[in-house]
């Protein structure tokens, strides 16, 4: 075992979203009527309230990052204030947009996609991003990480939509390991409050094609996100590639991801991925 970890690299998606939201449009265009009031694993929303939120973001993502048309500011910079805002834009938006015809919002979801990956497929990833992903505990993030963040975004909704029409999921490397590693990059904001001797290192395990393993190790003041083992292996959680994204996205209640994780060594400290949380709202 090396004593040195490996650096991690950055997540560069920018070039996978013309797959992506070829894919929502096929998707969106091969549903049936009632597929459209189908409910999703989101509790407030259905299928076409989920689509909805697509254009809406997508919209709201290129006047704000593009077009420096920013919205109302959310009072401090407080995470409670970003999150009410965000939750409140949300819910304007999927109100206003569900009121169009399914042929309506499938033609405005496919003009904003163009330009939105356009716009994010032009950015200098290295150069700052409009805002920090805040979900990691960061308030200035480079733009591939930001890009990254709105990858996941759009493939776990995407993901919502496919599990309530019982269509088969994006599961394949290429698109679903991205949005893992992305995801796992909140580790060390969501352990900063777990406490353990320095040394430990926490191993997190989605086993099959488009999984990995990260690595997560305690120096002396706080948890790093580290490329490779080092240190004491403290604890291996392994969670099942179906249900990992729900994991961190709400889509799934505590005990029921209890029930299909497996946890080997320190269990309070590897369960306590279960409540990390990749999503602003």
């Amino acid at each position: 075992m090396s004593n040195e970890p490996e650096s991690l690299k950055p997540i560069l998606t920018a070039h996978l979203f013309p797959r992506l939201e070829g894919m929502l449009i096929d998707l969106l265009r091969s549903l049936g009527p009632d597929d459209w009031e189908k409910q999703t694993v989101a509790p407030r929303w259905k299928v076409k309230d989920v689509a909805a939120h697509l254009l809406d973001t997508e919209l709201r993502g290129l006047s704000i990052g593009r077009d420096k048309c920013l919205p109302e500011p959310a009072g401090t910079n407080a995470a409670d204030d970003l999150g009410a805002l965000i939750n409140r834009l949300n819910e304007e938006g999927v109100r206003v947009y569900r009121r169009l015809s399914p042929d309506v919002l499938i033609s405005l979801i496919a003009h904003a996609s163009k330009q939105f990956c356009e716009y994010h497929a032009s950015l200098a990833p290295s150069a700052t991003a409009p805002f920090g992903v805040s979900w990691a505990g960061e308030d200035r993030s480079p733009n591939w990480f930001n890009t990254a963040r709105e990858f996941t975004e759009r493939w776990h909704h995407q993901q919502q939509i496919r599990l309530a029409v019982d269509t088969p999921g994006i599961t394949t490397r290429e698109l679903y390991y991205p949005v893992l590693d992305c995801f796992m990059r909140a580790l060390p904001f969501a352990y900063r409050t777990v406490s353990r001797k320095p040394g430990a290192c926490a191993h997190f395990d989605v086993p099959g094609e488009c999984g990995g393993t990260w690595y997560l190790h305690r120096d002396a003041e706080s948890w790093k996100l580290v490329g490779s083992s080092v240190g004491e292996k403290t604890s291996e959680t392994i969670i099942p590639p179906d249900i990992a994204w729900r994991v961190f996205t709400k889509g799934i209640d505590r005990a029921s991801a209890t029930a299909q994780v497996q946890v080997i060594g320190d269990r309070e400290l590897g369960l306590h991925v279960l409540g990390m949380v990749t999503i602003v709202a």
